[in-house]
């Protein structure tokens, strides 16, 4: 069985520093069900491709299966099914075992020679010319299509002298996007053994931590997270009730705003705060919620650009979204989200169903995940992220830079993140803790800033740093906001 890995990032070679491969030489790793190598058929500046053959040996494979206890249906589940099968030849989860062995480093992301390459999203192509694929091709576009890939998913017919006779169960598939390379061999890892829906070895509980790990940072959204867990696990339902409820911990609250929750939880009242402070430090409950005021900020900012069509990119559970559509400046207003639960409660919170027409025709709810880039987000006046970035891990915050910014480029970007120094001002917040359990990281305001010069910077904007919330002298306003103004000609 045969996976291909190609990339025109140039030099595209570098490919063999990523993957720590070199393209010079083939490479032979011994798999308990066989032998995988690892070639470069071809490899220059322009374009570099990495082939993984799994030859597996049909006696190695069924005594690994004498061995073990079969978990999920096979394709093999007949007499002599041990050693008559397409497990030599069908992409599966053998595929994915070697590949974790094979690629161990990568699908951590790590590499001595580039390891900011390592981080950094590059134009990938996988291909898969034969995966047995339960459910059809569609099935393969339901799980690598909301992930930011291209999805071609061809049939293989049973017989192309009898195309009378249809389709087999496999296809051919081919992925084409922009991402990590340990993104892409995550992806891999975990969905080509849900694809073919079929393991060969006992699925032991430790298989959860395995996919916990490998779907970090987009399994827990996947609209196709309950499918792709059950298949994983091979169907056992106490490990996928398991993982589900663990990736639930993991995934940020809709309802109400990260930092309103806190707040509250700070004054110990129950009350919200924009962050004001009383007597020896402490927060004092105020009428306008820091959540308000940042959200006042941002339809100033918006305002003050002369935006008329808006993207609220993370829009979660939609209250950015109910204040745009309360202003009728903005004719066009766009929220996006990888949660399609949020997408229900934003359309719940405007009431999309009970909307005049008129108003309704203003309105767009998208699922998308700002990680990847989305053309559908290109040609708009303005692109909010509040409150977002933060929950993004820092590795993958390069990804999301170049989808806004450099993909959507929108001509202003208004960004807020919590000020990690204001945090000693909240006295129900231990020291060393974020304000949201699901926050990835929160800067001082010199980390921000350093952040958007970079930014700014490298993708032609100019920027304006500002702050919500009444301003400290000490440790400066509870939220950071900046305003990021494309130059004509960057």
């Amino acid at each position: 069985m045969l996976l291909t890995l190609t990339t025109t990032h140039r030099p595209a070679t570098d490919l063999g520093h990523l993957l720590i491969k070199h393209p010079d030489r083939a490479h032979a790793f011994d798999v308990p069900v066989g032998t995988a190598h690892v070639f470069y058929p071809e490899a220059d500046e322009q374009r570099c491709t990495a082939a993984l053959l799994l030859d597996v040996d049909p006696l190695r494979l069924a005594g690994a299966r004498g061995r073990g206890r079969q978990q999920a249906p096979t394709p093999d589940s007949f007499t002599l099914g041990r050693y008559v099968n397409d497990r030599p030849y069908a992409a599966s989860s053998l595929l994915s075992s070697a590949l974790s062995k094979v690629y161990r480093s990568a699908l951590r992301g790590e590499s001595r020679e580039r390891p900011e390459l390592a981080r950094t999203p590059i134009p990938l192509e996988v291909r898969v010319p034969v995966l047995r694929c339960r459910g059809g091709a569609d099935v393969a576009v339901r799980m690598f299509g909301p992930l930011g890939w291209a999805v071609t998913a061809a049939p293989i017919p049973l017989d192309e002298r009898h195309p009378e006779w249809g389709d087999s169960r496999y296809v051919d598939l081919t992925l084409t996007g922009t991402l990590r390379v340990a993104d892409a061999l995550n992806h891999l890892y975990v969905l080509l053994p849900v694809l073919d829906d079929a393991k060969h070895y006992w699925v032991a509980p430790d298989e959860v931590d395995k996919l916990l790990r490998a779907g970090a940072g987009w399994l827990a959204d996947h609209p196709e997270r309950d499918m792709i867990t059950r298949r994983y696990l091979a169907h056992r339902r106490a490990l996928a009730g398991l993982a589900l409820a663990r990736l639930a911990e993991r995934r940020p609250t809709d309802e109400p705003a990260a930092d309103e929750a806190t707040a509250d939880e700070a004054t110990g009242d129950g009350t919200t705060t924009d962050g004001a402070t009383g007597e020896g430090g402490r927060v004092s409950a105020r009428r306008a919620s820091l959540a308000a005021r940042r959200r006042e900020a941002v339809l100033g900012a918006l305002a003050g650009a002369g935006a008329n069509r808006v993207l609220d990119l993370g829009c979660g559970g939609g209250a950015l979204l109910a204040a745009l559509v309360g202003d009728r400046r903005f004719t066009e207003i766009v929220g996006t989200d990888v949660s399609t639960h949020a997408l229900t409660l934003a359309a719940r919170r405007l009431r999309l169903d009970r909307l005049p027409e008129r108003q309704r025709d203003r309105i767009r709810l998208w699922q998308s995940a700002l990680t990847y880039r989305d053309d559908r987000l290109r040609g708009y006046d303005a692109a909010v992220l509040m409150e977002v970035i933060e929950h993004v891990d820092p590795p993958r915050l390069p990804a999301l830079e170049d989808a806004v910014l450099g993909h959507a480029n929108p001509a202003t970007v208004v960004v807020t993140t919590p000020n990690a120094e204001y945090n000693v001002r909240y006295e129900g917040l231990p020291a060393g803790r974020f304000r949201h359990a699901d926050h990835r990281f929160e800067w001082t305001r010199a980390e921000f800033a350093a952040w958007v010069d970079r930014v700014s910077t490298t993708y032609g904007y100019s920027a304006a740093i500002g702050g919500v919330g009444d301003d400290d002298p000490e440790v400066g306003a509870p939220t950071q906001l900046v305003v990021l103004t494309r130059k004509e000609n960057p």
